[in-house]
């Protein structure tokens, strides 16, 4: 429901195992459903003719989808190589093999850039021992769990493939490319999958690399994917020196954490000249008991400290907040007084245990449905235990109608009216389409029909494990952890967080 509204970002990953694959001699063509419909993939499917069909499934919602259009992708192309990686598809690939029932080949778990031409090569050799390549599931078997690729600065994505560049922007960056300059998370947030992905690892990418691929990117905005930006200053600065070196003018959208924007005050105040005009916070709680529960490892006001910087430096701010289930009137209402007091966008999102989080594995609420389409973070998936559920979601977007008050509709229209006018004559129309379309997409009707909708594919109940302390992050990692990487890691972390301790 998010990037139904507010963003629609290109699909970096997809686009870095394509670059792979043309490197490699194959010919290639992208198709993002995000941007093109069913009816454009069935009718590039019969120009092309592939011999190999992947998928990126980056959102767990979109795996039921996945799966029905890989049944119709066989039933069209029957000798085709079927095959699918990603996020989420990392964390479930038993799974989704077996929804598919022979119609996906194997899964791909971990980082694909690699792994892929491989896999195209023993494809094309022996198609019954796929399992035995690492990162690799099949309903033979599975492959050894894949290491971190060797190089991040191998390959810039194949950005030329994609048809509807002009379709990728978030928020006011219209049109909008993405680029990622490290790779990984040193944290392990509860309820998060990025560390568990990674395998606990945190790498950069080079100067000279990022400085290259930032000159060849046509769209005026950037927004930088990594999970925390700027966790390392020197990075930070190095990358800014080589953007003034080679007079490169974006607009820049980032992500990172409070005791990051505390620690590095320097380096946000200097990429603020360069162009950062937008920064996402995860506050995800605003008492302490919230943030101790999702283990975020910063305290409440050191949040609000860096919230207090940001407005400082003039950066436009928005922030996430966790709303649980087991919430109730009063609690809602406090979050929206608070949510009116503050010039930041606030988002409310719902505690969802997704499959690679730790709160998959300790969640001892079970799961209201286990329906694929609904872990979306905007339905709720665990018990409602102090509303009804039609009441919970009434609730849920009276709050998000915060949003909608503040930044949307007439009000943001008379503040960007300049530069609504200026995109629309350009012919992009993704911004002023999201001024208005909040109530059509966020509605209690439309999430309670959601949940009465047939389900064909049900996700799998997690074993659960009720003892934090018992659970192995071993056992949750998707790639090889390497013992340098997570010392790496484990460093960085506690640099971060003794620079900003009260």
């Amino acid at each position: 429901m998010y990037t139904e509204i507010f963003l629609r970002l290109e699909p970096l990953g997809v686009e870095l195992v394509a670059a792979a694959c043309r490197k490699a001699g194959h010919e290639v063509m992208l198709c993002d459903l995000q941007a093109d419909s069913h009816k454009t993939y069935f009718k590039l499917l019969k120009e092309f003719q592939p011999d190999a069909v992947c998928f990126g499934t980056n959102y767990l919602a979109n795996i039921p989808e996945v799966v029905d259009l890989a049944k119709d992708t066989k039933a069209l192309l029957p000798n085709s190589f079927f095959f699918v990686g990603g996020h989420s598809a990392s964390f479930t690939a038993n799974e989704i093999l077996e929804h598919a029932a022979g119609a996906i080949d194997c899964v791909v778990k971990g980082e694909g850039e690699e792994i892929v031409v491989k896999l195209l090569e023993a494809w094309q050799q022996d198609k019954k021992n796929l399992h035995r390549l690492p990162s690799v599931t099949t309903l033979e078997g599975e492959g050894p769990r894949g290491k971190l690729i060797h190089d991040l600065d191998a390959l810039l994505p194949a950005r030329d493939l994609l048809r509807n560049r002009k379709k990728y922007f978030i928020g006011v960056l219209d049109p909008c490319a993405s680029i990622e300059f490290t790779r990984g998370c040193p944290w392990d947030c509860s309820f998060c999958s990025a560390w568990t992905f990674y395998g606990r690892s945190y790498r950069r990418r080079s100067v000279e690399c990022i400085g290259e691929e930032l000159a060849s990117i046509k769209e005026p905005g950037v927004f930088i994917v990594d999970d925390v930006a700027f966790i390392q200053d020197d990075h930070g600065f190095a990358i800014g020196k080589e953007i003034e070196k080679r007079k490169i003018k974006k607009s820049y959208y980032l992500e990172t954490r409070g005791d990051v924007l505390l620690k590095n005050k320097e380096v946000f105040k200097y990429w603020k000249t360069l162009g950062l005009e937008y920064m996402f916070l995860g506050l995800e709680a605003i008492d302490e008991e919230g943030l101790k529960a999702f283990r975020k490892r910063v305290t409440l006001s050191k949040n609000f400290e860096a919230l207090e910087f940001a407005r400082s430096l003039g950066i436009t701010v928005a922030i996430n907040i966790i709303a649980d289930p087991d919430w109730d009137a009063k609690r809602f209402q406090t979050i929206r007084d608070w949510a009116l007091s503050i010039p930041e966008i606030v988002n409310v999102s719902i505690n969802t245990p997704y499959p690679g989080t730790e709160t998959f594995m300790t969640e001892s609420r079970t799961f209201t449905t286990r329906d694929y389409r609904l872990f979306d973070i905007q339905h709720a998936v665990l018990p409602t235990t102090k509303l009804s559920l039609e009441d919970f979601y009434k609730e849920l977007v009276k709050t998000q109608q915060v949003l909608n008050m503040k930044h949307l509709g007439w009000a943001a229209l008379k503040e960007t009216a300049k530069l609504s006018a200026k995109l629309l004559l350009k012919g992009q129309t993704n911004f002023v389409k999201m001024l208005w379309k909040f109530n059509s997409v966020y509605n209690p009707e439309r999430q309670m029909a959601d949940h009465r909708r047939p389900v064909k594919y049900e996700m799998k109940p997690p074993v659960v494990e009720k003892d934090r302390a018992k659970i192995d992050p071993l056992k949750l990692y998707v790639l090889q952890p390497l013992a340098n990487e997570v010392m790496k890691a484990a460093k960085i972390k506690a640099e971060a967080e003794s620079a900003v301790s009260p």
